[in-house]
């Protein structure tokens, strides 16, 4: 059976998404499950790591936190969209040097980073250890080191290395 559904949550998970995009009917629930096996046989050949999180507690943490800082997020793109005057906003790109190696923190690093209203990750130079993102209102960079690298990195590197 493992063999056949190497990964069953992601499987179910898709069949469930694929349903809720579409009208139920037994076509579209074959086609989703047809689909699902498929991404589920392709997700095995790719043979992913299995992520060990060392803190389950610190992890917890983070995304509360990271809940809070896409409400907060989302409050301020809204205001600045909303009250835009010209020069207020200032975008603009930054590389950040992150000591991070794990692939999983790196990955949820990115969706963490463009999950927020106003980031976006562009790009991981991996023999430099840099990120590269875009801040739709870069006033103060020094500020958004310290979140990235004091609130987000070092929580990550904590749960996964």
């Amino acid at each position: 059976m493992r063999t056949i559904l190497p990964y069953p949550l992601l499987f179910v998970s898709l069949v469930l998404m694929w349903l809720s995009l579409n009208r139920f009917s037994l076509g579209h629930l074959v086609l989703g499950s047809v689909i699902a096996l498929l991404a589920s046989a392709a997700m095995a050949s790719l043979r992913p790591d299995k992520p060990q999180l060392k803190k389950i507690g610190s992890f917890a943490r983070l995304l509360a936190l990271v809940f809070y800082d896409i409400i907060l997020s989302n409050l301020s793109v809204a205001s600045q969209i909303l009250n835009d005057r010209k020069g207020r906003r200032k975008p603009g790109f930054m590389t950040i040097p992150l000591e991070m190696t794990n692939p999983t923190g790196l990955a949820i690093l990115a969706v963490l980073l463009t999950s927020t209203p106003g980031t976006a990750w562009l790009e991981y130079n991996s023999t430099e250890s840099t990120l590269l993102i875009h801040i739709l209102d870069l006033k103060n960079e020094e500020e958004w080191l310290e979140l990235i690298k004091n609130r987000y990195e070092r929580m990550l590197m904590e749960v996964f290395e």
